[in-house]
């Protein structure tokens, strides 16, 4: 089944590097990053497995939780995790799935169905696909989604700058410009009338054309 941004995100039972979680259930009443990756001691995923936990503090304060997956068993992933600290300083600080069975990558349709005819001896190119991130947000809905290919490193600053403008746009009627960053200005979204913009915003607005209304970014 396809996966879309609206979607209700799948619920999962799975074991992780911090035991066993329903997926729902563990993220609680918060926002969550579910990151995966194609094979366990690849040397792209390494560097982000430990960037991202240099980063977990970072998510901590915008109450998001971050899971991560590797197409391999969590035995496999308490070995790999001497690596990663050694490799970027930051030891693993948050739970790494273990979907060694492909459950979570085809729930996800992260994996092409064409790539399931090879069962045994599976390599990180049979899994190539299983590079996404996924942003979840409290009502259980997918909010963003993006897949990378093998051979370039996400930019997980990029994962945090888009999830301060999601979490920005859910409680203003505003959308965040190209390359906007926290504090910046911000756009009064069209569905909001001038004669409603007035009230929300008295001070006024910059407008370069009609229909770009930039403001202050809303505390």
């Amino acid at each position: 089944m396809a996966i879309r941004i609206g979607d209700e995100a799948p619920d999962f039972t799975a074991e992780t590097t911090e035991g066993t979680i329903r997926f729902h259930e563990w993220i609680g009443d918060g926002w969550a990053i579910l990151f995966s990756h194609p094979k366990d001691f690849t040397p792209v995923c390494t560097t982000e497995l430990g960037y991202m936990a240099g980063l977990k503090s970072e998510f901590d304060k915008r109450n998001c939780k971050i899971i991560g997956l590797s197409i391999d068993p969590v035995s496999d992933h308490k070995k790999w995790a001497k690596d990663i600290e050694d490799v970027q300083g930051h030891a693993l600080n948050y739970p790494l799935i273990g979907d060694a069975d492909l459950k979570v990558a085809q729930l996800y349709d992260m994996i092409h169905p064409n790539a399931l005819t090879k069962k045994e001896g599976r390599t990180a190119v049979d899994n190539q696909t299983v590079r996404s991130v996924f942003v979840v947000g409290p009502d259980k809905k997918i909010k963003l989604m993006l897949t990378y290919p093998m051979s370039t490193g996400r930019n997980f600053d990029e994962v945090l700058r888009v999830l301060d403008s999601i979490q920005l746009t859910a409680k203003h009627k505003v959308a965040t410009p190209v390359n906007w960053k926290r504090g910046e200005d911000v756009i009064i979204v069209p569905a909001v009338s001038d004669e409603e913009a007035k009230q929300k915003y008295p001070a006024g607005w910059k407008a370069p054309k009609p229909y770009l209304r930039i403001v202050p970014q809303p505390k």
